[in-house]
């Protein structure tokens, strides 16, 4: 696993989603309404509502603006209608990729995702043809300030129900089983000296595929690019070793 470059994507990623905050929180609205609509509006009792909040509050969503999703979700009207669609495919050189959308027009956005795949040297295939080599897991990051304990970070996340702890280029990466992902992040977000950089429950590839060639590079590169763009994209993940 090429770790600097991971960590700096990540990092990168993060900064490019800072950048366009109004966006971000939009796509989280909807993730919030989703959830409410599919469980009803108390996070203790709808384990999806209370997932989506920790990775609201992780983006630096203001809870009042969290609160006005969840009660505007809770509503007579609900909000706009959107569904919730998973596809599957595959990048240049095999590279499996899954992308979550949450959409009020499936042609449309079948449309462009296929548009985005051919273009880039992929192309979009069965459901499950990809699935199967990514497991579930809560995957919470924080950056290393250089003065966090971490015997002590790493015994209070296994402590609270953690799988896995990992240090590598300055961040710490937490993996929980989903069920215990919202238990863990609480348990960790009660230290206000903690910079996380994301946590959220996403979907984690079981190996990855390393690029040489500069075309797949920049063809992956932009096909991720362009679905990270696109306004019915709610989640990509790809086994492509950055």
């Amino acid at each position: 696993m090429s770790g600097h470059s991971k960590w700096a994507n990540i990092k990168n990623k993060k900064g490019k989603a800072d950048a366009q905050r109004a966006n971000v929180f939009t796509k989280i609205g909807r993730e919030l309404a989703v959830a409410v609509r599919a469980g009803g509006p108390d996070p203790e009792s709808n384990s999806k509502l209370k997932d989506v909040i920790v990775k609201a509050r992780a983006n630096n969503m203001p809870n009042d603006n969290i609160q006005r999703c969840i009660a505007k979700a809770s509503g007579a009207d609900g909000g706009a209608d959107y569904e919730e669609i998973t596809y599957e495919g595959y990048g240049p050189k095999g590279v499996a990729v899954i992308v979550e959308t949450l959409t009020n027009n499936r042609n449309r956005t079948a449309a462009d995702l296929r548009h985005y795949f051919d273009k880039y040297g992929g192309n979009l295939g069965q459901n499950g043809c990809v699935s199967f080599m990514f497991d579930k897991k809560g995957v919470i990051i924080i950056e290393d300030d250089g003065e966090t304990d971490e015997d002590e970070l790493m015994m209070k996340a296994l402590d609270f129900g953690a799988d896995d702890f990992t240090s590598e280029d300055g961040f710490f990466e937490i993996l929980t089983d989903p069920d215990s992902f919202s238990a863990v992040y609480e348990a960790l977000s009660e230290d206000d000296s903690l910079n996380f950089v994301t946590a959220e429950v996403q979907m984690v590839p079981q190996t990855t595929v390393e690029l040489t060639d500069e075309d797949d590079i920049k063809n992956i590169t932009k096909l991720l690019e362009m679905l990270d763009d696109n306004d019915d994209v709610q989640n990509v993940y790809h086994s492509w070793d950055e």
